[in-house]
């Protein structure tokens, strides 16, 4: 029965340790952003090569997401405050319940960044995505400069703004 209790224990111990890691990754790898067309949440393809921004934030999410939910109005807040100073967000839903689904929700939060329908290429491009919200943050090369597993506070990606735009301007 110990043995039985020890082992849960260490099993749960793992998970917990592995599942939502707060940690950031650094890992670098350029995505050929340029290489891809988006379908919009209002029907509409979109080629991503006219993307020229300083910073790029990539947002995977989706309408039934919880966590989703509670970044999107910060992401909101800094694409009103950096837009204009170099900074390009993507919002890339998985689209679980349709497109319609995610028209509506992008409508109803009032959402200002571009959303489009995230498709199998782009996820693959990214390397697959195991949850969401997962998002990158890009430099003007469109190197990852760090990537985020569930939902981080917008001062994290406020001070990764900051960090690139002031980079960018050396």
């Amino acid at each position: 029965m110990l043995k039985k209790v020890l082992s849960i224990f260490l099993v749960l111990m793992f998970i917990s340790t592995c599942g939502c890691s707060q940690k950031k990754d650094t890992s670098t790898g350029s995505i050929k952003l340029l290489d891809y067309s988006l379908r919009s949440v209002n029907g509409d393809y979109v080629n991503l090569s006219t993307i020229k921004a300083k910073v790029i934030i990539v947002d995977f999410w989706d309408t039934w997401c919880p966590p989703c939910k509670v970044e999107i109005p910060g992401f909101i807040g800094l694409y009103k405050k950096y837009h204009s100073k170099g900074l390009e967000i993507l919002g890339l839903a998985l689209g679980r319940r349709g497109v319609g689904d995610v028209l509506d929700f992008v409508t109803q939060k009032g959402i200002n960044y571009p959303c489009y329908i995230a498709s199998d290429d782009i996820i693959s491009a990214f390397g697959g995505i195991r949850g969401i919200p997962t998002t990158f943050v890009l430099n003007s090369k469109g190197e990852i400069y760090r990537k985020y597993v569930g939902m981080r506070p917008i001062s994290v990606f406020e001070n990764d703004i900051q960090d690139l735009l002031k980079n960018e301007g050396k």
